[in-house]
């Protein structure tokens, strides 16, 4: 009996260790390494970039490595642009662009011919492959070539960086746990670049390119290197005023309205630069409509103030998404625009250009920001001051990359006003102070604070509410527009006339908190008004954060909406 007992005993602990052998012993399996580096095709090369695996988007082509467009502009260097409708990679410098043409071992920057010796530039279809020998040019990179499987690792990032030393032989799993998969191992003495650091595994980067854990134990003389890498950025200079700017943007729809400069200089105080709306894209093909003006110019430089020319994607010629899509996205109309853009400002003497382009879609974004650096290049060598406009930045508007404006252009504007614009659904402010506020902040967080320039506006909305009949209730059930009761339509108007309708009316003017101004709102035969004003009280709080920020300047939309005196208020935030 007692040794059926000792036996039962044995068999019971001999199922207990194969259970915790088989739970808790590392696992020999290894890790599919083409589904690890999402490798699905033959000829695909894997590519890591830094401390991620990307897109197998590369190729290994006699004995060089190449990768595909979209992966270079996300990953390692978006200043190159692939134009698939002219078959053209450019690659825009401070002064110069470099472009390439498809299957060409030469490439020019500016009118000066080079050559490599190998083909810099490949396509399938409408897919561009660039070399990495041309990328490193351009970019402070190093990379190194493997195989088995074909891959390459590329190296972006330099400074301070965590490295590691492997105490005995391991290997990299694919997760922490040692039931994870093996994707390689290591070899006693091997250095790795530590990722992240978990309570028992670390997260680390091999010399070869694969990126997984190893158990911390295995690891030791963790220290920190500065790693850098010779290499010359390009310098994008700027032009810089050395005094805070108090600009306005003059609304000029036709040429008599430019005889009106002088009387709307002489209504303004401290005003150090004039925005006239001058230029618009006039059709598809990227020709330019002007009705700029030498006289204006002069005028304005007799009293000492600089014009910036504006150049608008809507109110002319074109007006959607589609038809600035369709300009900005060919490289020989961005060309024609531009020449025609710097041949009229220079014609008529201007001191800088001013872009106002509201049309641009997600999908236009990269064309747009390879215009703005186009331009840049041109007003570089023409001494021209470029400054470009921007909405409040907002999830959806990141597509016009504020970042990159703050390199290649000398100023960044934010039009801190058309919260509740023409076309709203409901009633609201134009410019409450939070709006203002958050459009500071959040540009500050991409661009230096001396290039930024707030916009305020001279103008507030009369909105005008009519409760909606059942019929159209019912018609919008199931629609975005369902939560809204009532049609609303709105009217733009200057200081002045905004307080002549609040007076007219006989309304109480009460301050609204939460929008940082005076409001008013009546009825008249079952017919709601509502108005924010913008007045000293709403527009002092937004000079405030202009000057407590350290911006470069304000700038107002527009010149004649404002009321005489609040020349006084912006002189005291200026100045």
């Amino acid at each position: 009996m007692l040794k059926m007992i000792l036996l039962l005993i044995l068999i019971a602990a001999a199922i207990i260790g194969v259970f915790l052998w088989k739970r808790y012993s590392p696992s020999k399996e290894t890790y599919d390494l083409q589904k690890y580096y999402g490798i699905e095709n033959e000829g695909q090369m894997a590519i890591t970039v830094d401390n991620q695996v990307v897109e197998p988007h590369g190729m290994i082509d006699n004995g060089k490595a190449y990768i595909e467009y979209n992966v270079v502009r996300d990953y390692i260097n978006s200043r190159f642009y692939w134009d698939p409708n002219e078959n053209i990679l450019l690659y825009t410098l401070p002064k110069d662009t470099v472009s390439v043409e498809v299957g060409s071992k030469d490439y020019s920057v500016s009118r000066e011919k080079k050559s490599e010796d190998y083909i810099i530039l490949k396509t399938e279809g409408s897919t561009a492959y660039i070399a990495l020998d041309f990328i490193q040019q351009y970019t402070n990179i190093e990379y190194e070539v493997f195989s088995e499987p074909d891959r390459v690792m590329i190296q972006t990032e330099w400074g301070e960086t965590k490295v590691a030393t492997v105490k005995k032989d391991t290997q990299v799993r694919y997760q922490g746990g040692v039931k994870s998969p093996i994707l390689t191992e290591l070899k006693k003495k091997e250095e790795v670049t530590i990722v992240e650091e978990e309570e028992n595994w670390s997260k680390v980067r091999t010399k070869d390119g694969f990126i997984g854990y190893v158990k911390k134990s295995a690891l030791k003389k963790v220290e920190t290197k500065n790693l850098t890498r010779e290499f010359e950025e390009p310098v994008y200079t700027n032009i810089t005023k050395d005094y805070t700017i108090n600009m306005a943007w003059h609304n000029v729809t036709n040429q008599d309205a430019n005889n009106n400069v002088l009387q709307r200089i002489a209504q303004s105080k401290g005003l150090t630069t004039i925005a006239p709306t001058w230029f618009h894209i006039a059709d598809t093909d990227g020709n330019m409509n002007s009705i700029a003006s030498a006289d204006y110019v002069n005028y304005a430089h007799q009293s000492n103030i600089e014009v910036w020319a504006t150049i608008r994607d809507f109110d002319g010629g074109i007006n959607s998404y589609d038809e600035s899509y369709e300009v900005l996205s060919y490289t020989s109309k961005r060309e024609n625009l531009i020449n025609e853009l710097i041949s009229e400002s220079l014609r008529v003497g201007v001191d800088g250009i001013n872009v106002d382009f509201e049309k641009i879609s997600d999908e236009c974004g990269e064309h747009y920001i390879q215009f703005i650096r186009e331009l840049s290049v041109r007003c570089r060598q023409n001494g021209l001051v470029l400054s470009v406009d921007n909405y409040v930045p907002k999830g959806y508007n990141m597509q016009y990359d504020r970042k990159e404006q703050g390199i290649v252009a000398d100023y960044v504007v934010i039009m801190g006003y058309d919260e509740y614009f023409a076309g709203s659904p409901e009633a609201g402010p134009v410019s409450s102070y939070d709006f203002v506020k958050e459009g500071i902040e959040e540009t500050l967080k991409e661009v230096p604070a001396e290039k930024v320039i707030s916009g305020i506006p001279f103008f507030s909305r009369l909105w005008k509410e009519t409760p909606k009949t059942e019929e159209e209730l019912e018609s919008q059930e199931g629609t975005d527009e369902a939560e809204y009761t009532m049609n609303v339509e709105s009217e733009a108007m200057g200081m002045d006339s905004a307080k002549a309708q609040v007076e007219q009316a006989g309304a109480e003017i009460t301050w609204d908190d939460a929008a940082g101004q005076n409001y008013a709102a009546w009825e008249v035969d079952g017919t709601t008004y509502k108005i924010w004003l913008e007045d000293e009280n709403s527009l002092e709080p937004k000079l405030k954060l202009m000057k407590e920020n350290k911006l470069a300047g304000t700038a107002a939309w527009a010149l004649g909406q404002e009321n005489a005196d609040i020349w006084n208020l912006i002189l005291k935030y200026v100045n």
